[in-house]
């Protein structure tokens, strides 16, 4: 009985010691949700633990949500947690919406955020505007290039302010496709202009066509205006492609007159050496001559001048 009994008081003091361990660990959040009406009891915190919940920030999501009158369950905050969104950022940013009377739940707020996108910047910049450089200045560019019809080289800055567009930020295209968009309207409409001065004198111009060209379709952001910064005039460059093209096509005639150059040398070469040739044959034929006299008197087919030929028998002077 003895031995019983203080068995029996040991597992009492190990069973006090668990539960003062679980208290103290979960009194001050149990307290929090208590005294916010946040609905969390204190075996829902000890079951947050088990599920391996973080149940400090689900506890602050909570209440941040009950607080700001937004109606979100504990377990649709697990869930989001587990599934590894951020809590937090999406409890504001329905929070925000909210605030801003624009229609949002969490269930689409939660989709946003597992997609890989900010909701809590995506609301904010839905109600306040955000400025985008073009070109962006952290790329290493600082002004869109383009040329005129006459030849002159226009360095361009634009700001384009844009709204997100909720609708479209699940699978919409980010703030690159926004720029590259507006830098080629700027060099479109720089480079129909007749001369550079139509673009200094109307720099508008390019606002309008490039906003009225629907560069925010597909995207994630409606944009609102594109102001053009700043305007600079760059390098002639029609001239310098002409000078260019000079400079090549004197190279290409230089190059034909060569040619034609070594033709000719080379044709000289030819005939003189049809010279030397024909010279050869000059010498070799004079050196037949004496042969062919010395034959056709051996055989008596030359006779000097006023000597009778003994073939003929009228002795009349026959020269050969």
């Amino acid at each position: 009985m003895p031995q019983i009994a203080w068995l029996i008081i040991f597992v009492v003091i190990i069973v006090l010691l668990v539960m003062l361990f679980v208290f103290t660990r979960y009194f001050r959040l149990w307290i929090q949700c208590f005294t916010t009406k946040a609905g969390i009891g204190f075996f829902d915190l000890i079951g947050m633990d088990l599920r391996k919940v973080n149940a400090d920030l689900i506890v602050r999501a909570r209440i941040m949500a009950v607080q700001s009158n937004i109606k979100i369950s504990r377990r649709e905050l697990e869930s989001h947690y587990l599934a590894g969104g951020n809590v937090p950022n999406v409890v504001r940013a329905l929070i925000s919406a909210s605030r801003a009377d624009i229609p949002m739940d969490f269930k689409r707020a939660s989709a946003i955020d597992l997609a890989g996108r900010n909701v809590e910047e995506a609301v904010q910049t839905s109600v306040n505007p955000k400025i985008i450089d073009v070109p962006d200045p952290a790329k290493g560019k600082t002004t869109i290039d383009a040329v005129a019809r006459d030849g002159i080289q226009l360095k361009a800055r634009a700001r384009v302010t844009v709204r997100t567009n909720l609708d479209q930020l699940i699978g919409g295209a980010t703030e690159d496709t926004i720029i590259a968009r507006v830098g080629e309207g700027i060099v479109t409409t720089i480079g129909s202009a007749n001369t550079y001065m139509d673009v200094l004198d109307h720099p508008e111009r390019i606002s309008e066509r490039v906003l009225n060209s629907g560069l925010d379709a597909g995207t994630a952001f409606e944009i609102l205006s594109i102001d053009i910064a700043d305007i600079e005039v760059g390098e002639n460059v029609g001239a310098r492609l002409q000078a260019d093209q000079a400079e090549a096509d004197t190279r290409r005639a230089q190059a034909h007159a060569e040619i034609r150059r070594a033709k000719a040398v080379a044709r000289e070469e030819e005939m003189k050496a049809t010279v030397v040739e024909n010279r050869a044959k000059v010498v070799l034929a004079e050196a037949d001559v004496p042969m062919a006299i010395a034959k056709a008197f051996r055989n008596g087919q030359f006779n000097l001048i006023g000597k009778p030929n003994p073939v003929d028998g009228d002795g009349a002077d026959q020269p050969t």
